[in-house]
């Protein structure tokens, strides 16, 4: 009996060894683990071409890996980088124009107080918005730095991942302490999740954005690849999304004059835009699986706190993770703890 609980007691020790350096690297390593958590995902997007590139038309290694990774770049990340350069110009020239921009929203402001008698901004709303605005410059080139760091490393990770991608695979099976169905089980889940979160937010968000493209074209709203470019943003956030441009636009046009123009976005908005949400999700549902809304919403909220902007995918995808290690972990231990209770 002595030797069993020390070989448990050298177990619980050697565990929590592993447990305290693994929070220590964390803790040193976090700035990385946005990357590590990019290139996780890519490659569980990328990994059955890598293997029918390499094991059916006996492709070299390297140069599969590198072909991936630069039609990943092509495809995702330089439309992605086009579309942060487009904001972070305009976001640069609003807070080096600050005065200009605080006049206009000043007037904007009048003329809805005039129209509605509701002060929508205070003398202490617009202060503190300007405030916001001057030190926004200083927060966004932190974010940009922040955002090629998580790139890099993100494809020094990724190539590693795949050029190793079967010895990667085999090392995890063997490693993971799990029933096989379980540990097939939890690839299987983890690639559905990864698709439903990292191609099927944006997806979506950028069907709304094309929508809401055209509907800037029909109303002549100015300067509509930009508006175009907020939309997409915006529509990855849960409960508000796109609306969270075009009834500010829809608002801004009908103060400035243009009555039109705002209630035509105004209606284009909530009757197109809004119900082509609800189509575009229904039919994605079906093909790369569907994420519950109430995931969406407190995944983005604790994502975008832990790793910035990318937290709008990795946040959900972090919670949809946990719930599925729970329902492993249940299958794995819990049930066969019912099973020996009821022989009992």
């Amino acid at each position: 009996m002595s030797v069993i609980d020390n070989q448990r007691l050298k177990q619980i020790s050697f565990l929590l060894l592993i447990v305290l350096l693994a929070a220590l690297l964390f803790s040193e390593l976090y700035i990385f683990f946005p990357g590590f958590l990019g290139a996780v995902t890519l490659y569980i997007i990328a990994r059955k071409y890598m293997f029918r590139l390499v094991e059916e038309r006996k492709w070299n290694n390297n140069l599969a890996a590198a072909t991936l990774m630069l039609l990943s770049f092509i495809i995702v990340l330089l439309p992605f980088g086009l579309m942060i350069n487009m904001l972070t110009d305009k976001i640069a020239y609003a807070v080096s124009h600050t005065s200009e921009m605080m006049n206009s929203i000043r007037t904007v402001n009048y003329r809805i107080y005039s129209s509605t008698r509701i002060d929508i901004l205070s003398q202490v709303r617009l202060q503190k918005l300007q405030e916001y605005m001057t030190g926004a410059l200083p927060m966004l080139l932190g974010a940009t730095f922040n955002t090629l760091t998580a790139i890099a490393i993100l494809y020094f990770i990724l190539y590693f991942m795949l050029v190793n991608g079967r010895i990667l695979e085999a090392r995890l099976y063997e490693y993971i302490p799990l029933k096989d169905e379980n540990v097939h089980r939890l690839g299987n889940e983890f690639r559905k999740l990864v698709i439903a979160n990292a191609v099927g937010i944006p997806l979506i968000a950028i069907i709304q954005g094309i929508i809401s493209l055209i509907g800037y074209f029909i109303f002549g709203v100015p300067q509509p690849f930009f508006w175009f470019t907020v939309t997409c943003f915006t529509a990855m956030l849960p409960v508000v999304g796109a609306a969270a441009v075009y009834v500010p636009l829809g608002i801004y046009l009908i103060a400035a004059g243009n009555t039109w123009q705002g209630v035509g976005v105004l209606v284009y908005g909530f009757a197109i835009v809004g119900t082509s949400d609800n189509i575009s999700r229904f039919m994605l549902a079906k093909k790369i699986g569907d994420v519950h809304p109430l995931i969406t919403v407190f995944g983005v909220l604790i994502g975008v706190n832990l790793f910035g902007f990318i937290g709008l995918i990795f946040g959900p995808l972090l919670i949809s993770m946990f719930i599925l290690l729970l329902q492993i972990y249940s299958n794995e231990f819990l049930t066969k703890k019912r099973e020996v209770q009821i022989k009992r």
